[in-house]
């Protein structure tokens, strides 16, 4: 349902010639008169988290915005939307959950918009958003940690010991929402970190939908989004629904996590 209400808003209007999303196999080209000039193809998640529906747990959708590279007036191929994510143009994520909360960047900053239901507005509400440079939440799904790389088993051993200089144990935070965790994580400092394991071997977040997005608002935001060896937005898309590993928060939570990796992989 909220894939059909977002194609068919996207549609209506004349900005949009494509829409990639995980709810679709393929890509979906717009070639109606109106579109003839339209520059932009939308890659989107509708619903993430949508399995916590029933559960009335928080969720939102992710979108990311590219200039088309075919030319305007032509039908849109595949290579328009496996374009790395430094070629976005735009990038945002709703939440919804006790408010309503758009957050998004055009390269220039994250602002966060809060709806006011009252009078159908988003409101500026968190203007230039900044994470922080470190944090005390680590949010990972420990219930598949016996499939995990050994250098992320061990950095989660490390957010678990007690340190007091370093403010350890870290509290654990896991929604199972990407961008309630990541939304939370944003605001208050900490590290997201979803990695390759047995049942995941390449990851189980999408690069399209999910991680370009979210890397491209946790940078402008002063974060840091890999997937455990090279920046998210470097990355080359090979196919729409390819998978990668992703780590993502604060800048020093993240190359912590980096070194663990580093560590245990040269064993």
């Amino acid at each position: 349902m909220a894939n059909d209400t977002f194609m068919r808003a996207l549609r209506s209007m004349g900005q949009v010639c494509g829409v990639g999303s995980e709810e679709e196999e393929h890509y979906i080209s717009f070639d109606d008169d109106i579109h003839s000039d339209a520059k932009y193809v939308v890659l989107m998640d509708p619903l993430d988290g949508s399995s916590n529906i029933d559960v009335n747990v928080s969720v939102g959708t992710i979108f990311s915005i590219y200039r088309r590279i075919t030319p305007t007036g032509s039908p849109v191929t595949l290579e328009d939307f496996l374009q790395p994510g430094d070629a976005q143009v735009a990038a945002g994520y709703v939440v919804y959950g006790s408010s309503t909360m758009l957050v998004y960047t055009t390269g220039n900053g994250v602002n966060g918009f809060t709806l006011d239901p009252s009078i159908g507005v988003f409101c500026l509400s968190h203007r230039d958003m900044q994470i922080p440079k470190s944090g005390n939440i680590y949010s990972v799904n420990e219930g598949n940690y016996v499939h995990f790389p050994q250098g992320v088993k061990e950095y989660i051993k490390y957010c678990q010991q007690y340190d007091e200089a370093t403010g350890r144990p870290y509290t654990s935070r896991y929604i199972g929402s990407l961008v309630s965790d990541f939304h939370r994580n944003l605001i208050k400092g900490g590290v997201y970190l979803y990695p390759t394991g047995t049942m995941a071997p390449n990851g189980k977040l999408r690069l399209l939908y999910e991680c370009n997005p979210l890397a491209f608002i946790v940078e402008q935001a002063g974060g840091t989004a890999t997937n455990g060896k090279q920046r998210i937005l470097e990355l080359q898309p090979s196919e729409l629904h390819e998978r990668v590993p992703f780590f993502i928060g604060s800048p020093e939570m993240v190359d912590m996590a980096h070194a663990f990796l580093r560590r245990y992989e040269e064993k």
